[in-house]
């Protein structure tokens, strides 16, 4: 059980209610990951409409998504989201148990196409060194056919998970999956 109180499905009502309707028409269930940010209802809803965005990107893949939330979770030793990630690689991203734990311990061999490989890279190293990088870097990456809002977009998404793995540590999320 978590150390915050949390809304249970079941239990839900209003803008809560409504989220979770949401999340349950996604994913055919309310995973505990969002049932923690019931805890704070507005924050509820953003976490929501990240993931919408994201979920709907028009650039960035699923894989590379879910890839760059695994990696990131597992430099911050939060075990729910390399789980849940990872679970995810492998039922929607169509990956093999077996690549996500070469992934795992070698980010190089995620079965991404090279120009997510590259981002992937860019992103693990500005979440891991939290340093500037060079417009060399930027550029290389729009050679490649990333847009600056592409590199921006997967640039947040790392870093909000940073966040996201900081509460599930915090408040002891249960493993659901």
């Amino acid at each position: 059980m978590p150390l915050i109180e949390t809304v249970t499905p079941e239990k839900a009502s209003g803008k809560v209610a409504a989220v979770y309707s949401d999340i349950n028409k996604v994913f055919g269930r309310v995973p505990n990951a969002m049932q923690m940010y019931s805890a704070s209802p507005a924050l509820l809803s953003q976490q929501w409409e990240s993931m919408g965005y994201y979920l709907k990107h028009p650039a960035l893949s699923f894989p590379l998504l879910a890839a760059i939330r695994m990696l990131v979770s597992q430099e911050n030793d939060c075990h729910y989201c390399i789980g849940m990630n990872g679970a995810l690689l492998i039922h929607m991203g169509k990956w093999t148990p077996e690549q996500v734990t070469a992934t795992k311990q070698d980010a190089k061999a995620a079965p991404l196409p090279e120009k997510e490989m590259a981002l992937l890279a860019f992103v693990l190293k500005t979440v891991a060194e939290r340093k500037p990088v060079t417009r060399a870097e930027i550029e290389q990456l729009k050679k490649l056919g990333w847009s600056e809002a592409d590199v921006f977009d997967a640039v947040a998404h790392g870093a909000r998970n940073v966040a996201v793995d900081i509460i599930f540590n915090t408040f002891q999320i249960e493993n659901d999956f």
